[in-house]
């Protein structure tokens, strides 16, 4: 998760958010917790929103399936 956090940091300072959208879904999925996933899958979400990113509806079906849509 170290080099995950790592590369979360490079794109937001990068601003590169295709990759944000990419990395907090990886983030979801390595998650300890369900909270957990879901608070990186918004974060995914969010910016996949933004872009109108090919992944949002994939996304907002993950959120949806726990509830937090």
């Amino acid at each position: 998760m170290k080099d995950l956090d790592a590369q979360l940091l490079k794109a937001h300072a990068q601003d590169d958010k295709a990759a944000l959208v990419a990395l907090y879904e990886q983030a979801a999925d390595a998650a300890a917790s369900l909270d957990g996933a879901c608070f990186y899958l918004t974060h995914a979400y969010i910016f996949a929103l933004e872009l109108d990113h090919w992944n949002a509806k994939h996304l907002h079906a993950r959120l949806a399936m726990h509830g937090r849509i």
